[in-house]
């Protein structure tokens, strides 16, 4: 009887906040393959165990990830709790919206809108200089994740429409590659600087 239970526990599929599955959901973008994770979880909470060690960051999930982000300034910091209701709301919303699992439009969302270009300050006797360099595929993803954030943010400023609603809809956007997409046009405004600092 054991034996039957543990099978049957195996058998089982984890699923985000018990509705989600991540089977079937994979990154297209190779170099961030390895930066985007996809590692199922129900309640994505890791209590920072992945703080303490270099670019340990990468094996926190995608989702955790997002909501760590949404975290960051002011009044909201350190209240993982009211922005996991949060997620899991836009996550809803976006299921929907689109028909799609959420956890797919996320994904894609954050590979549309991490750039590949970026410059830096190079100082020659005095003059500065822009150069335009590539970006590493860690904060490729760092950067989608930040101004995805970013952009929910300032559309649910001075609004009505909460959160939640602005965030699913900044994702469904970013996921279609469409340029109202505060992160998209992010990326393409500073991939455009980069190109012409080449």
């Amino acid at each position: 009887m054991r034996i039957l239970s543990q099978k049957h526990e195996e058998k089982q599929e984890l699923k985000l906040f018990g509705k989600w599955g991540f089977k079937g959901v994979e990154v297209r973008d190779v170099s961030l393959d390895r930066y985007i994770s996809l590692k199922p979880i129900v309640v994505p909470h890791s209590m920072g165990r992945h703080e303490h060690k270099r670019f340990r960051k990468a094996n926190v999930n995608i989702v955790e990830r997002l909501i760590n982000n949404l975290m960051r300034p002011g009044k909201n910091a350190g209240k993982k709790a009211k922005v996991i209701n949060i997620v899991k709301h836009t996550l809803e919303i976006i299921h929907l919206r689109t028909g799609r699992n959420p956890i797919e439009v996320l994904v894609k969302a954050v590979e549309n809108s991490a750039q590949c270009e970026d410059t830096t300050r190079l100082s020659y006797g005095g003059v500065v200089y822009h150069l335009s360099v590539d970006v590493s595929p860690q904060r490729r993803v760092d950067l989608a994740l930040r101004n995805i954030c970013e952009g929910a943010r300032q559309a649910s400023m001075h609004n009505p429409r909460s959160i939640a609603e602005c965030l699913a809809e900044e994702l469904i956007l970013a996921s279609n590659h469409d340029m109202k997409s505060y992160a998209v046009s992010k990326r393409h405004e500073r991939e455009r600087i980069a190109k012409a600092s080449r």
